[in-house]
């Protein structure tokens, strides 16, 4: 399967425009009183889920690739997860900033003290590495271990299902459709992860 290389570059030009916009304006829309309810929850929320959201069609992405014999698409797994360790980290910094008003030694009590907290900070530290080490440059220097490294990916997205499933307290509902889909995800990819153990 293949497309013109003109339409993927403007989807991914359209990834890039539409995630950081998106955003750029949720944040704007918190800072001007603009958002509905609680602010502080609602950009919790967005980024959280955001990042989550990016995270599986990272991995879709793959299996599209794999499954259709469409490679092209391979371009757009790494903005993909780049993109979710931002809302990562915004979601961090929203918590440290708005939560817990940068008091660090009650940050270091919240992430040892609160399962939910210790699995999302576990999966934050997951995300910003793999971003880290996501330019092709370290990419080479970190050979072999690069794939070992960014295997765990699938680690990152089941604690953010964890996560999420602990965070909720009215309805269980939408965690466990991400969990159903993240489980789909990986028994389609079985092969690849019982590789990555053996």
């Amino acid at each position: 399967m293949r497309v013109n290389t003109a339409v993927i570059k403007a989807i991914q030009f359209s990834l890039h425009l539409i995630t950081l916009i998106w955003l750029t304006w949720i944040f704007y829309a918190g800072f001007t009183a603009q958002l509905p309810g609680d602010p502080v929850q609602y950009l919790l929320d967005f980024t959280g889920i955001g990042a989550l959201n990016l995270l599986v069609a990272s991995l879709v992405v793959s299996l599209v690739a794999q499954h259709l014999k469409f490679a092209q698409v391979m371009v757009f797994r790494r903005p993909l997860g780049v993109y979710s360790a931002v809302y990562v980290l915004a979601h961090f910094i929203v918590f440290i900033a708005f939560e817990l008003q940068f008091e660090f030694r009650l940050i270091a009590a919240e992430i040892i003290d609160r399962p939910y907290i210790t699995v999302g900070f576990t999966g934050f530290i997951i995300l910003s590495s793999l971003a880290f080490t996501s330019f092709p440059y370290i990419k080479r220097k970190m050979g072999k271990s690069w794939q070992k490294l960014h295997n765990l990916t699938y680690l990152a997205v089941i604690l953010g299902c964890i996560h999420y499933l602990w965070l909720v307290k009215s309805s269980w509902m939408e965690p466990a459709i991400y969990i159903a889909i993240v489980l789909s995800l990986m028994i389609m990819k079985r092969k690849k992860i019982k590789n990555i153990f053996n």
